[in-house]
């Protein structure tokens, strides 16, 4: 099902069964990237989801209403993100992943399968923002498998979260998290093991 209000570029293949609520705009080329977006099938875009070109996304997802995802990414099979939500470009996402809504994923993220976010979670990666350099330094977090992040947690440039580690809601991470820990704070400081 395509509404009328909505607008699929030509750059663009949806699989089958996929829907689109009104105002949905998928495939948007920019300056620097014209590349084909596709879109697996049985997915389900709810209105004002905006998706820009060189995307590959699988089978079974689902987005939020307005939610932002911009160049270049790849996105595994049966993914949910959440209303409000804003993927940056260059991002990779596992299968299995939930990312619940007003989530920031900052440009080279790493999201392995099976990773829940909360909602209000902001990922980063200028360690130094706003300085000319800024650009060229970028170091996104990686989230490993079946990891958990709290709502309203952050994460600053450069973290690692390993397997199935737990980040409890409001915590500010600075530091690489070891699998299977749970933690939390400002910062985020070992609670104990899962």
């Amino acid at each position: 099902m395509k509404t009328e209000n909505s607008i699929i570029y030509s750059n663009v293949q949806l699989g089958k069964n996929t829907k689109l609520e009104e105002f949905c705009l998928i495939g948007i080329k920019t300056k620097n990237c014209n590349k084909p977006t596709s879109i697996g099938k049985d997915s389900f875009l709810r209105s004002g989801t905006y998706i820009y070109a060189g995307n590959k996304i699988g089978s079974n997802f689902q987005t939020g209403n307005k939610v932002n995802i911009r160049e270049e990414n790849e996105i595994g099979n049966n993914v949910s993100i959440g209303t409000q939500s804003v993927i940056e470009h260059h991002v990779k996402i596992g299968n299995n992943v939930r990312i619940h809504s007003n989530v920031f994923i900052p440009e080279f993220t790493i999201l392995k399968s099976n990773v829940w976010i909360g909602p209000n979670v902001v990922l980063t990666n200028a360690k130094y923002p706003n300085r000319k350099e800024t650009k060229e330094n970028l170091s996104a977090p990686v989230l490993m498998e079946n990891c958990i992040i709290g709502a309203n947690v952050t994460i600053l440039p450069n973290i690692k979260i390993g397997k199935n580690a737990i980040i409890g809601a409001g915590s500010v991470v600075t530091k690489n998290i070891q699998s299977n820990t749970i933690v939390f704070g400002n910062p985020a400081k070992k609670f104990k093991l899962v």
